[in-house]
């Protein structure tokens, strides 16, 4: 269990207070048995002086807010679950992804999670690409079973305006994941009558605001799931540029 103490304690700033905190703290009563109350304090006091977002607050976020879209619809399904563990091997690797996911479960055991204290947590302290990214991860949890239900859509929508995510960029993520007619313009957010140097600007537009070097203060383990949006937006381009001949 040591080495699961140092794992939160090394990579948590300012999700270990406040609401994510609480929740975080819900987990902890679970794991009473293996936490000593000076491993506790000694977490505490590390991450107390941290105020920027760490590697570890974007992953307790990711976590915490999947937790929350996949109990939405009532049913927390299996492939749902595979999802969120493959994605954190992905990411962090076997030993990481193990303990993360040891903690996804406690989460998900805590049926008094409030998601607009969480969100309006993570507002306050995470950039608007980072919140971007959060948003396109939780419409990947919740297509992973095949298709996104009226009740997960609804509370990714939901997260979302507490993010102050505006409506243009939730349907640009949600395009993503949507194989319609007018896709590749609701992803570069624009309308299919968009002239074809309204649709170059809005692409450069893109391009600037989903960069996946607007991630790399999180490191290198987050750069992947950036670099998926930013290829969409190429494809999305592309896409039009062949549909139009330009």
């Amino acid at each position: 269990m040591a080495n699961f103490s140092k794992w939160l304690g090394a990579g948590l700033g300012w999700t270990f207070a406040g609401p994510i905190g609480g929740i975080l703290g819900f987990v902890f009563g679970s794991f009473v048995d293996e936490f000593s109350e000076s491993e506790l304090l000694d977490m505490n006091r590390k991450t107390s002086k941290k105020q920027s977002t760490q590697s570890g607050d974007f992953e307790i976020s990711l976590l915490v807010l999947a937790a929350i879209v996949i109990k939405s619809d009532g049913d927390v399904d299996k492939r749902e679950l595979d999802f969120v563990r493959s994605s954190f091997i992905s990411m962090y690797g076997q030993e990481r992804a193990n303990h993360a996911f040891k903690l996804f479960k406690g989460i998900i055991a805590n049926n008094k999670i409030s998601t607009r204290q969480v969100c309006l947590q993570i507002n306050k302290h995470m950039n608007h690409a980072s919140r971007l990214q959060l948003l396109h991860f939780l419409f990947g949890v919740a297509k992973s079973d095949g298709m996104v239900t009226e009740n997960e859509l609804h509370k990714i929508n939901t997260i979302a305006g507490y993010l102050n995510i505006n409506q243009y960029d939730f349907n640009s993520i949600k395009a993503m994941f949507y194989n319609e007619v007018d896709s590749s313009y609701k992803i570069l957010e624009i309308d299919k009558s968009a002239s074809d140097a309204e649709v170059k600007t809005a692409y450069r537009k893109m391009v600037k605001k989903y960069h996946p070097d607007k991630l790399r203060n999180l490191g290198p383990e987050h750069i992947k799931g950036a670099e998926d949006k930013f290829r969409q937006v190429q494809h999305a381009y592309e896409h039009i540029q062949k549909e139009r001949g330009i």
